[in-house]
């Protein structure tokens, strides 16, 4: 495929590699993580789902400060304080000594975890704005990328040399991202820009702007439903394969089996942002596109609620991966859209938020919900997934109503 000229500018290429670094090392230990914390401290599956849901619910509380943080402080320190962070939290999890000190390394990591948020707020500080979607597609091909490497690599780690290890090597790949930073990225918000973003009017995340900021609501809406549903699955997805997909299969079969399902996602991703997503730009605005990445979700979910073996949930994994690759791109092109130049970075922290609240809930109830029933937390995300089609129809037939503002400039 022709890539774009501007995709091999140093400093975006610089931001993927450090987001695929960064992206290997989360992918090892998300997998592993509720399987070590019930075969290490034996806790149970209402409390591990509590273990991701302290990670989002810090996430959400410091969300929105980074991202504005970085609009009037600059990317660069606030990302290399971010990833400083997640080191930090990794060799915490990795030497943890009782479940107390899991939950602490969770809740750091998601108070310091904005480095995607400033990353994504970096990109759509150097790519033309007509090129955003495409470019945060490559950055979430970035993420595929890694979730193909990632999770296999911490599957095996975890079965061959134990539960401990992939938390530290996880640690050893968020410290390179922090020694690429320093030398290889520059600021891209002068002295004068951080100035304006601190001082301008515009450059306030007013609540009663927000609420008449009617395509911005659509985003956020559908971003915090189908983020729900991801809670859903990431709370319980180890502890389904365990029970049902992998029965019968001793800890380190179903440490690697999880870790190759997911694999699949990864490989689906990269796949869908580098081959699908340019295709559709090419013929289909932003909301449609969110509209058919929301749609594939919905199917993903119903699958794999309906899946009792291991290649039913890879082909539901595809169907969630391609759904990813095409919901997530447009949806943070569009929210940058939506409001003045100098809160870019605040509103991608509060889109972020706002996906982490969704989060924050359903990681919350899906182990109660496992509890009750293995499938339920997948039956209800799929039902989740259809009422996301709601707002992004809506979102869609705003924008054929609207067509001057179709791609750029929905500010209020």
């Amino acid at each position: 495929m022709r890539f774009e000229h501007w995709a091999f500018d140093r400093r975006f290429l610089t931001i993927l590699l450090i987001v695929f670094v960064q992206m290997i090392g989360t992918a090892m230990v998300n997998p592993i993580l509720p399987l070590y914390a019930q075969s290490v401290f034996n806790l149970s599956p209402e409390v591990i789902t509590l273990l991701l849901t302290s990670f989002f619910a810090a996430q959400f509380i410091a969300g929105p400060f980074i991202g504005r943080l970085s609009d009037r402080r600059g990317r660069l320190p606030v990302l290399l304080l971010s990833q400083v962070g997640t080191v930090i939290a990794f060799l915490m999890i990795g030497f943890a000594q009782s479940a107390a000190l899991l939950f602490f390394a969770r809740v750091l990591d998601g108070v310091t975890g904005g480095n995607i948020i400033v990353a994504q707020a970096y990109v759509t500080d150097i790519m033309p704005e007509n090129k955003r979607t495409q470019a945060l597609g490559y950055v979430m091909a970035a993420f595929g990328m890694g979730f193909i490497v990632g999770p296999g690599v911490g599957g095996l780690l975890a079965s061959q040399f134990g539960p401990h290890i992939p938390f530290l090597f996880a640690a050893g790949a968020a410290l390179a991202t922090v020694i690429l930073t320093w030398f290889a990225l520059e600021e891209t918000l002068s002295k004068s820009d951080q100035a304006r973003n601190r001082d301008s009017k515009r450059a306030r995340m007013n609540p009663a702007l927000l609420v008449r900021n009617v395509p911005l609501l659509a985003v956020l809406t559908v971003s915090f439903v189908s983020r729900f549903g991801f809670g859903l699955l990431i709370g319980t997805f180890a502890l389904f394969a365990e029970k049902v997909l992998f029965a019968g299969y001793d800890f380190a079969a179903v440490s690697l089996g999880v870790g190759l399902l997911l694999m699949v996602v990864g490989v689906g991703q990269f796949v869908t942002q580098i081959v699908l997503l340019p295709a559709a730009l090419k013929r289909y605005s932003d909301p449609l596109i969110v509209l058919l990445g929301a749609g594939s979700r919905t199917v993903a979910m119903f699958l794999l609620a309906v899946a009792t073996e291991p290649i039913i949930g890879s082909a539901s994994m595809v169907f969630f991966a391609i759904g990813s690759g095409l919901l997530l791109p447009p949806l943070q092109s569009l929210v940058t859209k939506t409001v003045a130049i100098e809160l870019r970075g605040a509103v991608l922290g509060l889109y972020h938020s706002v996906m982490s609240l969704g989060v924050i809930i359903s990681t919350a109830v899906s182990g109660t919900l496992f509890a009750l029933d293995p499938t339920l937390p997948n039956w209800l995300g799929g039902i989740l997934y259809c009422t996301a089609l709601i707002p992004a129809a809506m979102l869609w037939q705003w924008a054929r109503s609207n067509p001057a503002k179709k791609g750029v400039g929905w500010a209020v």
